[in-house]
């Protein structure tokens, strides 16, 4: 995955795209190179509730920071899961409370490009990282 990636290279490489076919051609192809979770964990102890697709959330703290894997039956929300772990992943508890993936959310556009259920969704998986 985008190990080293920012939210700032990420809404800088959004910024390339002319047209939303291919912001959605890049959001499912950062989907595609996130390892998601093993199957044993499909179960509905991961599942994340408020999502439209299947969504699974395995999450561990060490110390104070979290590491996490997701995954879904949809390739977009794959896509947006990557975003989520570019965000989130290896951060601490304060620098997790303290990202606005909102705003992020809004730089890149993608507020008025995904249905509401889609966003519903998204932001459910954020209210599921932030709580752990």
């Amino acid at each position: 995955m985008h190990d080293n990636m920012t939210l700032a290279e990420l809404e800088d490489n959004f910024s390339f795209f002319e047209g939303w076919e291919d912001k959605y051609a890049y959001i499912i192809d950062l989907g595609k190179k996130i390892d998601g979770v093993e199957e044993v964990y499909k179960i509905d102890t991961y599942k994340v509730q408020g999502c439209t697709s299947n969504v699974w959330l395995v999450a561990k703290m060490d110390g104070d920071i979290i590491t996490f894997k997701a995954d879904s039956d949809a390739m977009i929300v794959r896509g947006l899961i990557a975003i989520l772990m570019i965000a989130y992943n290896g951060k601490s508890r304060d620098e997790v409370q303290a990202i606005n993936i909102s705003e992020f959310f809004e730089a890149v556009g993608l507020d008025q490009h995904l249905s509401p259920n889609r966003r519903n969704g998204f932001f459910s998986i954020v209210e599921r990282i932030k709580n752990l």
